[in-house]
């Protein structure tokens, strides 16, 4: 799913399940869950399977991935990447450096927040009058939840250039539904890529298989 929404310059690798026998993690990946559920401690296993699988395809070392400051994970030196996890899904997408400035993904269920608060929380009044269009024009689609997926891959995005928290409604999501497209409009000062400073991300999302996946590849240059 990953593969259509990002440059060829990222590597993808995605996991529908959780493998009988997970991927081995290294000691510290096991201490770092060591306290968490099975069901926990195999999705956390799966998606860094993917994402040293993803590394490995572009030369990159099989090395310990561990959550850092703000759950961020910690890539090998020259890479850059994201991963994500919900019911049904794990997935990574990995650059080269010199290749990509930052990548964003985000996967979540198709289906409706699971409250209105949530909504009220995430979204912008101005994205919020947006769904009723976006449903009478794809109907289907679980429009508030691929706007919270749009929003965490902007934060995915958003996060290694800056080292700083991005509230949600620093960020307005406009969505193309028949392009398959989003841009997040920064509301506040962006990130500085290759001399310029961002106004905004571009994003490309999918919906198909009970699941919507957004993402965000940051190139050095527009």
């Amino acid at each position: 799913m990953l593969g259509g929404l990002l440059p060829p310059s990222a590597a993808v690798v995605e996991a529908f399940a959780d493998a009988a026998e997970p991927p081995a993690l290294f000691p510290e990946e096991a201490a770092h869950v060591a306290r968490a559920v099975e069901s926990r401690r195999a999705e956390f296993a799966t998606v860094r399977g993917c994402a040293r699988d993803a590394l490995a395809s572009l030369g990159g070392p099989r090395v310990p991935l561990l959550p850092g400051e703000r759950g961020a994970p910690g890539w090998p030196e020259g890479f850059v990447g994201s991963m994500t996890h919900c019911r049904g899904y794990r997935g990574a997408a990995v650059a080269r450096a010199g290749e990509l400035a930052s990548v964003g993904i985000d996967a979540e269920p198709d289906e409706p927040l699971p409250n209105e608060g949530l909504l009220e929380t995430i979204a912008l009044p101005a994205e919020r009058a947006a769904l009723p269009r976006l449903n009478a024009m794809r109907p289907g689609v679980s429009w508030d939840r691929l706007l919270f997926s749009a929003k965490e891959s902007v934060y995915k995005a958003w996060f290694p250039l800056t080292r700083k928290w991005l509230d949600f409604e620093e960020a307005r999501i406009d969505i193309d539904p028949e392009a398959g497209t989003f841009t997040a409009t920064l509301l506040v000062p962006g990130p500085v890529v290759g001399g310029v400073r961002l106004p905004a991300f571009s994003g490309r999302f999918l919906a198909e298989r009970g699941l919507v996946v957004t993402a965000i590849a940051v190139p050095h240059s527009s």
